[in-house]
């Protein structure tokens, strides 16, 4: 885990290097301070020497700029290490996730795996900050102040020889009656985070059904989750500073009363004696320093786990890069297929079927067939767990992942538009698309009059999601958007659900016309939508229930026939 994450230190291992290095002059600096005020005292004041005040003086104020200098400079150093390393990491996770399918972002969820980018990063930051700055100043700290101790009071060493255990001890009760809270609070950004996103994407529905008090409760009650825990582990750590200024006054009483009686006697000066006062304080809250950061390491250890875990997943689905990188044809055909969510069979159940390139397919069924699920599989969207797939005679493992969804365009039932122009939107299709192109495949989509009827045309703003367009309009701007890829398989997984049938029927005429060599795939729950397909597929529970063209399938299959019935009951299906 270490390993993995400390590999996307990358070009920032510089500074991780040289920071520690600065901790060590900034603390030796700091340590040097306390022994020249002794001697300032013991010497200069003692002898009335102020030349040698005066020298001491100066040291003393260059030991602090000194120490000032490699502070400011490890400060720096780490931060650009600590946020270079974030961001290398957030790079990682954003081109592994990019390359996960659909079964693997369906095995992390989203909401967990954007608190994995956002807060486990941040604390992964933070720890790494601490790790390479304070994690060696706190140490180094600790063992030069009680150099210094010994050296100017052996005697009174014996005061930390009681204390320290004592603290230690302490840090090491608080701190672990602290971690399961802050580590219950930072998993609960993943439920926390799926309540916002989940309220965000379906705030018109909350509205339309009045339910923003239903939604501001779960909302209050995955934020009391983290702030209950935050809440308990700060209580106890609040204890630590009560506790620590304990400690410091009762070695401060013991220091007093031992260094007083070694002053009588002529064994430590008056100097010594303050400086090993300034030490006191150094040695402890050294200490606590330390026990800050095995707790820091300790909270963000989960947060490490669940970005390892990301970073070392492999991708289930191989791109494949240096596959066939030319489809011949937009023929498809399924061989013994089936396929399982997680790898079980069990939504779709051997099929097989033989589409012709160029051909126009219907697809329709229950909700809940397996039709979404069996068109999927042509883009690779998911892997069959048995059996084959093939594009243009070949398997469609055999090609790269790229080039074969360059060559499959799907529309698939959520209509996703992004922020920016009409034509930039389009242009995802095709990102050197000319007007003329644009204007082309706006025309099939019957997209065209809508578009060129407002003010600024092509270049109209597109809100985030599209919401400033109707949802029909949404849909034919991405059935635009995926002719623009001029690919040999379109497939339409109930794009049109949301246009009126006189459109839908303009589309499907302008399909049929304009772009004769597509093999056009549709799935509808509209049998006016499929009517006039060269061959129409019946899914039933996972399986293909019957394959006939429209006059067939109303003389010899039962369930079709009633559906036709029920659909033109009171008028024509295209009325």
């Amino acid at each position: 885990m270490l390993k993995t994450l400390l590999s996307r230190v990358r070009e920032y291992k510089k500074y991780a290097f040289i920071t520690p290095l600065l901790m060590i002059g900034e603390v030796a600096m700091e340590v040097l301070i306390p022994t020249l005020m002794a001697a300032i005292v013991d010497v200069g004041v003692t002898n009335q020497d102020m030349d040698y005040v005066f020298r001491m003086g100066v040291l003393i104020i260059i030991a602090a700029f000194l120490s000032l200098s490699f502070g400011v400079a490890g400060a720096w150093t780490a931060s650009k290490a600590s946020a270079g390393f974030a961001t290398n990491i957030r790079k990682d996770l954003y081109s592994k996730i990019m390359d996960f399918s659909f079964s693997d972002v369906d095995k992390f969820s989203t909401s967990s795996l954007i608190t994995r980018m956002t807060t486990d990063v941040q604390n992964v930051q933070q720890s790494f900050q601490m790790m390479i700055r304070i994690c060696f100043r706190s140490p180094i700290m600790f063992i030069f102040a009680i150099i210094m101790v010994y050296h100017n009071g052996g005697a009174l060493s014996l005061v930390f020889a009681v204390a320290i255990p004592i603290v230690a001890f302490c840090i090491f009760l608080l701190f672990r009656s602290t971690y399961s809270s802050f580590n219950n609070a930072f998993r609960g950004y993943d439920a926390f985070n799926r309540v916002v996103q989940e309220n965000l994407n379906g705030i018109r529905t909350v509205k339309a059904y009045v339910r923003e008090e239903e939604q501001l409760g779960k909302f209050e009650e995955s934020a009391e989750v983290i702030r209950s825990n935050f809440r308990r582990g700060q209580t106890i750590m609040a204890l630590m500073g009560p506790l620590m200024m304990f400690v410091t006054y009762c070695c401060m009483i013991a220091i007093s009363y031992i260094g007083a009686r070694l002053i009588n006697v002529g064994h430590m000066a008056t100097g010594e004696l303050m400086s090993i006062y300034t030490y006191t304080g150094q040695i402890l809250s050294s200490l606590v320093m330390t026990g800050m950061i095995i707790v820091m390491l300790s909270i963000s250890h989960a947060s490490m786990v669940r970005i390892a875990a990301v970073l070392n997943t492999k991708p289930s689905m191989d791109t494949n890069p240096d596959g066939v990188r030319e489809v011949a044809d937009g023929s498809v055909e399924f061989d013994h297929v089936s396929f399982g969510y997680g790898g079980r069979s069990s939504v779709l159940h051997d099929i097989n079927l033989r589409i012709e390139s160029g051909q126009m397919i219907g697809v329709i069924g229950n909700t809940g067939s397996g039709k979404t699920t069996l068109v999927s599989l042509i883009a690779r969207l998911y892997d069959a767990s048995e059996g084959t797939v093939k594009v243009g005679d070949r398997d469609v493992r055999e090609y790269s992942l790229e080039a074969l969804r360059n060559e499959v365009s799907v529309v698939l039932q959520k209509n996703t538009l992004f922020s920016g122009t009409v034509a930039e939107n389009l242009r995802w299709g095709n990102p050197e698309a000319t007007d003329e192109e644009i204007k082309s495949a706006c025309d099939v989509a019957s997209a065209s009059p809508f578009v060129e009827s407002m003010k600024d045309g092509y270049q109209s703003h597109v809100e985030q999601g599209g919401t400033n367009f109707s949802g029909g309009q949404r849909q034919r701007l991405c059935i635009a958007r995926a002719l623009l890829k001029k690919p040999r398989i379109l497939i339409m997984d109930d794009s049109t659900s949301a246009v009126d049938t006189a459109t839908d029927m303009q589309i499907r005429k302008a399909l049929r016309e304009d772009v004769k060599d597509l093999t056009k795939i549709i799935i509808s729950q509209r049998l006016s939508s499929v009517m006039d397909a060269d061959q129409i597929i019946i899914m039933n529970n996972g399986s293909i229930e019957d394959v006939g063209t429209h006059s067939e399938l109303l003389e010899r299959n039962e369930n079709y026939r009633d559906l036709y019935e029920t659909q033109t009951r009171g008028g024509n299906l295209d009325d």
